[in-house]
């Protein structure tokens, strides 16, 4: 599975290059966008990293203006996190290169093999989190 992630990681990177993003920065901006106003410890578990990795791409995003942070209202330590009209912009040009890369890795399976890959990778991820 590790070799395999890498492959991919590596042609979208590829794919991602002319867009001033990584495939780590990808992740944590999309899911940012998908709930806007999270904390820095949520953005983390939903991209599936650690805190201090997450802040490092949140840094590396808000310095290419595409996140912005804003101090919570109860904890001041903590911020919450909104994308930017550019992030926002960069998201739908990205989400065609994402689903290309995907359909470009997976060609030649039948969507019904696809669909079993993903229900077996979920309940890895669960078998794995119950262990944890």
């Amino acid at each position: 599975m590790g070799v395999i992630y890498r492959k991919i990681s590596n042609l979208l990177m590829h794919r991602l290059k002319e867009h001033d993003i990584t495939p780590e920065q990808w992740a944590v901006l999309y899911r940012v966008s998908e709930r806007e106003g999270m904390i820095q410890k949520e953005i983390a578990e939903r991209a599936g990293k650690d805190r201090p990795t997450t802040t490092r791409i949140l840094d590396a995003l808000e310095a290419k203006g595409f996140v912005v942070k804003q101090a919570g209202e109860q904890d001041r330590r903590s911020f919450l996190v909104f994308s930017t009209e550019k992030g926002r912009a960069l998201i739908e040009q990205i989400v065609p290169i994402e689903k290309q890369t995907i359909a470009d890795a997976t060609d030649g399976i039948s969507t019904a093999d696809v669909e079993l890959l993903h229900r077996l990778l979920r309940q890895i991820g669960e078998n794995i989190d119950r262990l944890t």
